[in-house]
Protein backbone atom coordinates (compact mmCIF):
# COMPACT_ATOMS: atom_id res chain seq x y z
CA UNK A 1 0.00 0.00 0.00
CA UNK A 2 1.51 3.26 -1.03
CA UNK A 3 1.84 6.55 1.14
CA UNK A 4 -0.44 9.70 0.23
CA UNK A 5 2.49 11.31 -0.50
CA UNK A 6 3.83 8.47 -2.82
CA UNK A 7 0.58 8.10 -4.40
CA UNK A 8 0.67 11.54 -5.72
CA UNK A 9 4.01 11.70 -6.67
CA UNK A 10 3.01 8.31 -8.88
CA UNK A 11 0.67 9.82 -10.70
CA UNK A 12 2.67 13.11 -11.62
CA UNK A 13 5.24 10.87 -12.94
CA UNK A 14 2.34 8.82 -14.67
CA UNK A 15 1.52 12.22 -16.71
CA UNK A 16 4.94 13.00 -17.14
CA UNK A 17 5.30 9.85 -18.99
CA UNK A 18 1.92 9.32 -21.23
CA UNK A 19 2.77 13.24 -22.07
CA UNK A 20 5.25 12.08 -24.89
CA UNK A 21 3.17 9.39 -25.93
CA UNK A 22 -0.28 11.24 -26.31
CA UNK A 23 1.87 13.81 -28.21
CA UNK A 24 2.54 10.99 -30.43
CA UNK A 25 -0.99 9.75 -30.97
CA UNK A 26 -2.09 13.30 -31.28
CA UNK A 27 0.43 13.86 -34.35
CA UNK A 28 -0.54 10.33 -36.20
CA UNK A 29 -4.04 10.58 -35.56
CA UNK A 30 -4.55 7.87 -33.10
CA UNK A 31 -8.15 8.62 -30.82
CA UNK A 32 -8.68 8.29 -27.25
CA UNK A 33 -10.77 5.54 -27.69
CA UNK A 34 -8.13 3.37 -29.41
CA UNK A 35 -5.71 4.87 -26.95
CA UNK A 36 -7.71 4.07 -23.66
CA UNK A 37 -7.95 0.30 -25.53
CA UNK A 38 -4.48 -0.07 -25.86
CA UNK A 39 -3.98 0.97 -21.71
CA UNK A 40 -7.09 -1.03 -20.74
CA UNK A 41 -4.83 -4.07 -21.98
CA UNK A 42 -2.16 -3.35 -20.68
CA UNK A 43 -3.16 -3.13 -16.95
CA UNK A 44 -5.06 -6.08 -17.53
CA UNK A 45 -1.80 -8.03 -18.66
CA UNK A 46 0.02 -6.52 -15.69
CA UNK A 47 -2.29 -7.71 -13.27
CA UNK A 48 -2.18 -11.03 -14.80
CA UNK A 49 1.81 -10.99 -14.30
CA UNK A 50 1.10 -9.45 -10.75
CA UNK A 51 -1.38 -12.77 -9.93
CA UNK A 52 0.13 -15.66 -12.14
CA UNK A 53 0.04 -17.67 -9.38
CA UNK A 54 -3.51 -17.44 -8.45
CA UNK A 55 -6.83 -19.81 -8.60
CA UNK A 56 -7.77 -19.51 -12.69
CA UNK A 57 -11.51 -19.59 -11.90
CA UNK A 58 -11.13 -16.04 -9.83
CA UNK A 59 -8.68 -14.42 -12.01
CA UNK A 60 -10.93 -12.08 -13.66
CA UNK A 61 -12.17 -10.86 -10.85
CA UNK A 62 -9.12 -10.32 -8.99
CA UNK A 63 -7.93 -8.69 -11.93
CA UNK A 64 -10.98 -6.36 -11.85
CA UNK A 65 -10.44 -5.39 -7.99
CA UNK A 66 -6.85 -4.61 -8.77
CA UNK A 67 -7.53 -2.33 -11.99
CA UNK A 68 -11.21 -0.96 -11.46
CA UNK A 69 -11.78 -2.26 -14.82
CA UNK A 70 -15.21 -4.26 -15.19
CA UNK A 71 -15.59 -7.72 -14.92
CA UNK A 72 -16.92 -7.88 -18.81
CA UNK A 73 -13.89 -5.70 -19.99
CA UNK A 74 -11.80 -7.83 -18.29
CA UNK A 75 -13.23 -10.72 -19.58
CA UNK A 76 -13.39 -9.93 -23.12
CA UNK A 77 -9.69 -9.09 -23.08
CA UNK A 78 -8.28 -11.74 -21.29
CA UNK A 79 -10.27 -13.75 -23.66
CA UNK A 80 -8.69 -12.02 -26.91
CA UNK A 81 -6.95 -13.88 -29.57
CA UNK A 82 -3.06 -14.04 -28.66
CA UNK A 83 -1.35 -12.78 -25.99
CA UNK A 84 -2.44 -8.77 -25.35
CA UNK A 85 1.36 -7.90 -25.72
CA UNK A 86 4.40 -9.86 -27.68
CA UNK A 87 8.30 -8.48 -27.80
CA UNK A 88 8.29 -7.36 -30.80
CA UNK A 89 10.93 -9.59 -32.91
CA UNK A 90 13.89 -7.97 -34.73
CA UNK A 91 13.66 -8.28 -38.28
CA UNK A 92 16.56 -10.01 -40.60
CA UNK A 93 17.38 -6.45 -41.94
CA UNK A 94 18.46 -5.25 -38.70
CA UNK A 95 20.24 -8.09 -37.49
CA UNK A 96 22.16 -8.20 -40.49
CA UNK A 97 22.94 -4.28 -40.54
CA UNK A 98 24.15 -5.16 -36.76
CA UNK A 99 26.11 -8.57 -37.53
CA UNK A 100 27.57 -6.03 -40.49
CA UNK A 101 28.96 -3.92 -37.84
CA UNK A 102 29.99 -6.01 -34.92
CA UNK A 103 31.58 -9.35 -36.52
CA UNK A 104 35.04 -9.23 -36.97
CA UNK A 105 35.23 -10.82 -39.98
CA UNK A 106 33.01 -8.21 -42.01
CA UNK A 107 35.33 -5.25 -40.72
CA UNK A 108 38.69 -3.81 -41.92
CA UNK A 109 41.77 -2.98 -39.93
CA UNK A 110 40.46 0.27 -38.47
CA UNK A 111 37.05 -1.71 -37.35
CA UNK A 112 35.31 -0.45 -40.09
CA UNK A 113 32.56 -1.93 -41.97
CA UNK A 114 34.10 -3.55 -45.59
CA UNK A 115 32.35 -3.21 -48.80
CA UNK A 116 31.30 -6.75 -49.48
CA UNK A 117 31.08 -9.00 -52.76
CA UNK A 118 28.07 -9.55 -53.16
CA UNK A 119 27.90 -13.19 -53.41
CA UNK A 120 30.36 -15.95 -52.78
CA UNK A 121 32.74 -17.33 -50.21
CA UNK A 122 33.11 -15.07 -46.65
CA UNK A 123 33.59 -12.12 -46.39
CA UNK A 124 30.88 -11.52 -48.84
CA UNK A 125 27.32 -9.83 -48.51
CA UNK A 126 25.77 -13.91 -49.23
CA UNK A 127 27.58 -15.11 -46.48
CA UNK A 128 26.64 -12.46 -43.77
CA UNK A 129 22.64 -13.02 -44.48
CA UNK A 130 23.41 -16.68 -44.56
CA UNK A 131 24.91 -16.01 -41.13
CA UNK A 132 21.65 -14.60 -39.88
CA UNK A 133 19.34 -16.55 -41.31
CA UNK A 134 18.59 -19.18 -43.57
CA UNK A 135 14.81 -18.10 -43.84
CA UNK A 136 15.36 -15.43 -45.98
CA UNK A 137 17.02 -15.43 -49.35
CA UNK A 138 20.61 -12.59 -49.35
CA UNK A 139 19.23 -10.80 -52.37
CA UNK A 140 15.80 -10.04 -50.03
CA UNK A 141 17.55 -8.78 -47.42
CA UNK A 142 19.97 -6.70 -49.58
CA UNK A 143 16.91 -5.48 -51.47
CA UNK A 144 15.20 -4.47 -48.04
CA UNK A 145 18.84 -2.68 -46.84
CA UNK A 146 19.00 -0.73 -49.86
CA UNK A 147 15.02 -0.29 -50.18
CA UNK A 148 15.79 1.23 -46.49
CA UNK A 149 18.54 3.72 -47.51
CA UNK A 150 21.22 1.84 -45.36
CA UNK A 151 23.34 -0.20 -47.98
CA UNK A 152 24.27 0.47 -51.67
CA UNK A 153 24.63 -2.14 -54.07
CA UNK A 154 27.26 -1.43 -56.98
CA UNK A 155 25.69 -2.89 -59.62
CA UNK A 156 29.17 -2.60 -62.09
CA UNK A 157 31.40 -4.21 -59.18
CA UNK A 158 29.02 -6.35 -57.55
CA UNK A 159 29.50 -5.38 -54.46
CA UNK A 160 27.58 -3.57 -51.92
CA UNK A 161 28.48 -0.87 -49.36
CA UNK A 162 26.89 0.42 -45.49
CA UNK A 163 26.15 3.60 -46.17
CA UNK A 164 24.99 4.58 -42.24
CA UNK A 165 26.52 4.23 -38.82
CA UNK A 166 23.03 2.96 -37.31
CA UNK A 167 20.01 1.23 -38.51
CA UNK A 168 17.88 4.26 -38.51
CA UNK A 169 15.40 3.59 -41.56
CA UNK A 170 13.76 7.27 -41.15
CA UNK A 171 11.85 6.47 -44.09
CA UNK A 172 10.13 3.60 -43.18
CA UNK A 173 7.63 4.84 -40.17
CA UNK A 174 6.93 1.32 -39.07
CA UNK A 175 10.23 0.18 -38.35
CA UNK A 176 10.72 3.38 -36.50
CA UNK A 177 8.05 2.51 -34.13
CA UNK A 178 9.15 -0.60 -33.83
CA UNK A 179 12.78 1.21 -32.66
CA UNK A 180 10.46 3.17 -30.28
CA UNK A 181 8.63 0.10 -28.51
CA UNK A 182 12.29 -1.61 -28.52
CA UNK A 183 13.95 1.16 -26.83
CA UNK A 184 12.18 3.19 -24.83
CA UNK A 185 10.24 -0.01 -23.93
CA UNK A 186 13.21 -1.76 -22.40
CA UNK A 187 14.54 1.73 -21.02
CA UNK A 188 11.04 2.47 -19.03
CA UNK A 189 10.64 -1.62 -18.20
CA UNK A 190 14.65 -1.39 -16.77
CA UNK A 191 13.63 2.06 -14.22
CA UNK A 192 10.56 0.43 -13.19
CA UNK A 193 11.67 -3.12 -12.43
CA UNK A 194 14.24 -0.90 -10.19
CA UNK A 195 11.68 1.41 -8.43
CA UNK A 196 9.08 -1.59 -7.95
CA UNK A 197 11.64 -4.33 -6.97
CA UNK A 198 13.15 -5.33 -3.78
CA UNK A 199 17.07 -3.77 -5.22
CA UNK A 200 17.91 -1.70 -8.03
CA UNK A 201 19.51 -4.07 -10.83
CA UNK A 202 19.73 -2.36 -14.06
CA UNK A 203 22.07 0.38 -15.11
CA UNK A 204 20.78 3.91 -15.67
CA UNK A 205 22.08 7.24 -15.31
CA UNK A 206 21.75 10.56 -16.17
CA UNK A 207 23.93 13.90 -16.56
CA UNK A 208 21.16 16.78 -16.28
CA UNK A 209 22.27 20.63 -16.87
CA UNK A 210 20.33 23.61 -17.56
CA UNK A 211 20.34 27.10 -18.37
CA UNK A 212 22.60 26.45 -21.67
CA UNK A 213 22.81 28.29 -24.82
CA UNK A 214 22.20 26.24 -28.08
CA UNK A 215 25.60 26.02 -29.16
CA UNK A 216 26.52 24.61 -25.94
CA UNK A 217 23.92 21.60 -26.74
CA UNK A 218 25.16 21.40 -29.98
CA UNK A 219 28.58 20.86 -28.66
CA UNK A 220 27.41 17.98 -25.77
CA UNK A 221 25.37 16.29 -28.37
CA UNK A 222 28.14 15.85 -30.05
CA UNK A 223 30.23 14.61 -27.27
CA UNK A 224 27.48 12.07 -26.15
CA UNK A 225 27.31 10.81 -30.08
CA UNK A 226 31.17 10.17 -30.20
CA UNK A 227 30.93 8.68 -27.23
CA UNK A 228 28.05 6.42 -28.43
CA UNK A 229 30.07 5.38 -31.30
CA UNK A 230 33.05 4.37 -29.16
CA UNK A 231 31.01 2.11 -27.01
CA UNK A 232 29.08 0.65 -29.85
CA UNK A 233 32.94 0.08 -31.72
CA UNK A 234 33.98 -1.70 -28.19
CA UNK A 235 30.52 -3.10 -27.09
CA UNK A 236 29.07 -5.19 -30.61
CA UNK A 237 32.21 -7.67 -31.02
CA UNK A 238 32.19 -8.31 -26.82
CA UNK A 239 28.40 -9.46 -27.29
CA UNK A 240 29.30 -11.04 -30.42
CA UNK A 241 32.17 -13.09 -28.70
CA UNK A 242 29.84 -13.89 -25.37
CA UNK A 243 27.60 -15.97 -28.47
CA UNK A 244 30.64 -17.59 -29.72
CA UNK A 245 31.79 -18.74 -26.84
CA UNK A 246 28.48 -20.15 -25.92
CA UNK A 247 27.23 -20.93 -29.17
CA UNK A 248 27.56 -25.22 -28.24
CA UNK A 249 25.52 -24.11 -24.91
CA UNK A 250 22.28 -25.70 -24.42
CA UNK A 251 19.05 -22.97 -25.29
CA UNK A 252 17.49 -23.54 -21.92
CA UNK A 253 20.32 -22.15 -20.51
CA UNK A 254 20.48 -18.96 -22.83
CA UNK A 255 17.26 -16.96 -22.80
CA UNK A 256 18.52 -14.09 -21.30
CA UNK A 257 18.06 -11.06 -24.01
CA UNK A 258 20.51 -8.13 -23.38
CA UNK A 259 20.11 -4.01 -24.39
CA UNK A 260 22.33 -1.87 -23.88
CA UNK A 261 22.19 1.98 -25.38
CA UNK A 262 22.33 5.75 -24.98
CA UNK A 263 20.33 9.09 -25.10
CA UNK A 264 20.20 12.67 -25.50
CA UNK A 265 17.58 15.19 -25.21
CA UNK A 266 17.37 18.50 -25.18
CA UNK A 267 14.58 21.10 -24.77
CA UNK A 268 13.71 25.29 -23.50
CA UNK A 269 14.16 25.87 -19.92
CA UNK A 270 10.08 26.35 -19.81
CA UNK A 271 9.17 24.05 -21.97
CA UNK A 272 8.27 26.07 -24.61
CA UNK A 273 8.28 24.60 -27.98
CA UNK A 274 10.87 25.16 -30.56
CA UNK A 275 12.42 24.10 -34.25
CA UNK A 276 13.56 20.88 -33.92
CA UNK A 277 17.41 20.69 -33.84
CA UNK A 278 18.97 19.06 -36.33
CA UNK A 279 21.02 15.77 -34.98
CA UNK A 280 24.40 15.80 -33.70
CA UNK A 281 26.73 13.66 -36.67
CA UNK A 282 26.90 10.36 -36.42
CA UNK A 283 23.93 10.47 -33.45
CA UNK A 284 22.25 7.01 -33.15
CA UNK A 285 18.62 6.56 -33.16
CA UNK A 286 18.92 2.62 -32.53
CA UNK A 287 20.28 3.22 -28.76
CA UNK A 288 18.36 2.45 -25.76
CA UNK A 289 19.28 2.11 -22.43
CA UNK A 290 18.85 -0.02 -19.58
CA UNK A 291 19.22 2.04 -16.15
CA UNK A 292 19.27 2.51 -12.56
CA UNK A 293 16.79 5.66 -11.79
CA UNK A 294 18.12 8.34 -10.65
CA UNK A 295 16.11 11.87 -10.35
CA UNK A 296 19.14 14.79 -10.16
CA UNK A 297 18.71 16.82 -7.16
CA UNK A 298 18.10 20.72 -7.62
CA UNK A 299 20.81 22.66 -8.87
CA UNK A 300 22.06 26.17 -9.88
CA UNK A 301 21.71 26.32 -13.45
CA UNK A 302 24.35 25.88 -15.66
CA UNK A 303 25.93 23.22 -13.54
CA UNK A 304 25.64 19.21 -14.45
CA UNK A 305 24.16 16.85 -12.14
CA UNK A 306 24.15 12.85 -12.32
Amino acid sequence: MTSPEEHEALLAASRALLLPLARLLVARGVPYAQAEESLKTAMVQAAQEAHSDGLPHRLVSRIATITGINRREVTRLTRMEGAPHAEPQRSAASQTFSRWRANPAFLDAQGKPLTLRRQGEAPSFESLARGVTQDVHPRSLLDELVRLGMARLDADSDTVTLVHDAFVPSTDRVRMLEFLAHNVGDHLSAAVANVVGPAPRHLERAVFADGLSPKAVAAAQAWVAEAWHKMAADLAPFIEKLIAEEADEPDSGRQQRFRAGLYAFTERDDGAPESPAAPAAGADADADADAQPRTPPAVPRRRPTE
